[in-house]
């Protein structure tokens, strides 16, 4: 394998943002990178971390905030011209030997002799693609530009899963040196005594998770919904709950507790390049019921049960039919956690080795 070529341990810059997944997947990522000997910068951008999340990050990353907006926070394309000097200031300060970007666009103007690695968990174009059934336009334009730029500039591309990479390909056309690396997740608490509740976790304010779906389904379920995570974005946008229990933004440590307790977990989502939350789920035996879309097929066919992501009352359905089969429950459970340990980040990090080496071979003309 590649990353037999190359031994000594890595200076690493990673960006990443204390919104959404993208925070859980580099802190998971850099921790285990770290402890196999590579030093990781994280560099953030946009709204800053909690003082718990802070916590977290330096207890295994030197962790800094930049001034630069992430893309997707910003409708002026000139609010990200300082990104590249500031990448390059860190570059030089920490001696680094790759940069990890979490967003292609980042790439975009980078100028700095060492590898570049661009990793695509979403943008404007395939969420419009996918949500919308849009192309981006007027205000939105310059986003798939600057992520065309960022492809090309970057020594190695990577997706989540295959179904992204193809839509990745449908929006920006062929995109050289792209690969699927499918995401990790650490264990979480062992399965325990279930309880008479569905469990869902995203972003709500994000229109891609259908909160609206979610909320009229669990009007016409017995079960009780409850859902985590905020309900305000940054940019202004809002979903709002009558029928589930919301219990609002909540530590990752409470939300892996209560999938393990879930009898059900659900995601709703219409766009999702890989679904961490699902996996996270997974691994605790919890049943799966999905959104009936190429991601989730993709990584949980035999191992959950699908619905109609624009149906509420499909959605109900499946909720209905699982909450009242304990033997079913149990089994999807079983098939659930038995899919979810092909997903290890102990195999991420491998794979992503990999394309480090294969990168760093390129930025060398090799």
């Amino acid at each position: 394998m590649l990353q037999s070529l190359i031994h000594r341990p890595r200076r690493i810059l990673m960006t990443t943002d204390a919104v959404g997944g993208v925070w859980r997947y580099s802190l998971d990522l850099a921790r285990e990178l770290a402890a196999g000997g590579d030093s990781i910068v994280l560099a953030g951008l946009g709204p800053e971390p909690s003082p718990e999340q802070a916590r977290e990050a330096r207890s295994f990353a030197t962790l800094v905030w930049l001034k630069c907006p992430p893309d997707w926070m910003t409708r002026d394309e000139k609010d990200l011209d300082s990104l590249p000097g500031e990448l390059r200031t860190l570059v030089q300060t920490y001696a680094i030997d790759l940069i990890h970007l979490n967003a292609p666009a980042q790439a975009a103007g980078l100028d700095l002799a060492c590898p570049v690695v661009a990793v695509s968990h979403s943008c404007v174009a395939t969420w419009l693609h996918a949500v919308r059934g849009q192309a981006p336009a007027d205000a939105w334009s310059w986003q798939r530009d600057r992520n065309k730029a960022g492809f090309d500039r970057a020594e190695a591309v990577v997706a989540p899963s295959r179904s992204h990479a193809e839509m990745l390909q449908v929006c920006y056309g062929a995109i050289e040196g792209l690969s699927v690396v499918h995401n990790g997740a650490l264990p979480g608490p062992r399965p325990g005594r279930r309880e008479p509740f569905v469990f869902a976790a995203a972003r709500w304010w994000d229109e891609g998770k259908n909160a609206a779906s979610l909320d009229a389904a669990a009007a016409l379920c017995d079960w009780p919904i409850q859902v985590a995570g905020p309900l305000a974005g940054p940019d202004g946008q809002r979903a709002r709950f009558d029928n589930c229990v919301s219990f609002g933004p909540m530590d990752h440590g409470k939300v892996r507790r209560l999938m393990r307790r879930a009898g059900i977990f659900v995601s709703s989502s219409i766009y999702e390049p890989f679904g961490l939350a699902a996996l996270e789920a997974a691994l605790s035996a919890t049943p799966l019921v999905l959104a009936d879309i190429a991601t989730y097929r993709e990584i949980w066919d035999g191992a959950a049960m699908f619905f109609n992501a624009r149906d509420p009352h499909a959605l109900a359905g499946c909720i209905e039919n699982l909450s009242h089969d304990e033997s079913l429950r149990r089994k999807l459970g079983r098939r659930a956690a038995r899919q979810a340990r092909k997903f290890s980040l102990g195999k991420q990090v491998r794979v992503m080795r990999d394309v480090y080496n294969r990168a760093a071979l390129t930025a060398a003309g090799c």
